[in-house]
């Protein structure tokens, strides 16, 4: 089936100018740290919320699934099982860098408004992050994911307005999946709009993201050294902007179709290659309607490196 969004090309503001990790604060602090840029900007989460530590999988799967606004602070290593339900306006954050959730993952559910943060996720059995049926205004930003079963951070199911910034993936296979199906083009079209930027992807392997009907997706300044398989895939009816990204011993670092997924259109501009391959492009995107902050491709490898995953927000 067509687009139900007509190509416009490339337009939108764009600012050069180099962008740096989050303000460095006191450990432990109640709230998230920053406000996120693109697609996910205006996300509050849990706002003023009287913050609540939690360091046991029942006071944390309580206070998440609770209504009402609420910021719940990670406190050590939690595990859970299964894939447990994260409520609207809601923030989750891992207080210092060694705080997070192990065996299980969140499934932010037919919900609005979330920010998880600072949080190291191992070990889970399904994804770590689900982010599916409609939901919106969610940021994921400063994590570290390693280990798992499926996806790090899934989009699926015509969720929209999503930003995941300066997170750390290493030691997987699957890493972001949007959208959910070839098949599901009728919950997905005119949605998945997703920015993920200054993210480290550390030797992983596939789906970077791997995107099916999103357009525009915006993936930029992020660096990806030693990706085993791929890069970014834009498959059926989806359309990629990669710009401003570091690939350093990547040798596909941009394709076009994946499996028995037809190809999207995807357009590269001002990336940096060391030792990698180059990006399969074809066809036009939408505009991207927001400003944004683009550093130099080849400073972002030491940029994120600096900045990226858990303890850089604390």
């Amino acid at each position: 089936m067509g687009k139900s969004i007509a190509k416009r090309g490339l337009v939108g503001a764009l600012v050069v100018a180099a962008a740096s990790a989050l303000t460095v604060v006191a450990a432990g602090q109640a709230a998230a740290v920053g406000t996120p840029t693109g697609f996910g900007a205006g996300t509050t989460g849990g706002g003023n919320a009287s913050p609540v530590t939690v360091t046991s999988s029942s006071a944390l799967i309580s206070a998440m699934q609770s209504s009402g606004s609420a910021v719940i602070r990670v406190s050590g290593m939690i595990s859970i099982s299964g894939m447990q339900d994260v409520a609207s306006n809601k923030t989750l954050i891992g207080v210092g860098s060694g705080s997070g959730i192990t065996g299980g993952g969140l499934d932010v559910d037919d919900a609005d408004n979330v920010i998880i943060q600072n949080l190291n996720f191992r070990g889970w059995s399904d994804d770590a992050i689900n982010v599916q049926d409609g939901s919106t205004k969610i940021w994921i930003d400063h994590n570290s994911f390693t280990d798992g079963y499926d996806g790090a951070v899934d989009i699926k199911r015509g969720s929209d307005y999503i930003t995941v910034s300066w997170n750390r993936f290493f030691g997987h296979d699957k890493t972001m999946l949007l959208g959910h199906s070839d098949g599901n083009g009728g919950q997905d079209r005119g949605h998945l709009r997703v920015s993920y930027h200054h993210n480290w992807f550390d030797g992983t392997n596939q789906r970077h993201p791997r995107v099916r009907f999103g357009d525009p997706v915006h993936v930029y300044n992020n660096y990806y050294d030693g990706v085993g398989d791929y890069g970014v895939a834009s498959t059926v009816e989806a359309g990629v902007l990669v710009e401003g990204n570091y690939f350093e011993n990547t040798d596909s670092p941009c394709e076009l179709g994946q499996g028995s997924s037809p190809a999207g259109d995807l357009v590269a501009r001002n990336n940096h290659f060391v030792n990698s391959g180059a990006c399969a492009t074809q066809g036009s995107v939408n505009g991207i309607p927001y400003s944004y902050s683009l550093d130099p491709a080849s400073n972002v490898k030491s940029i994120v490196e600096n900045g990226a995953g858990t303890g850089k927000v604390a």
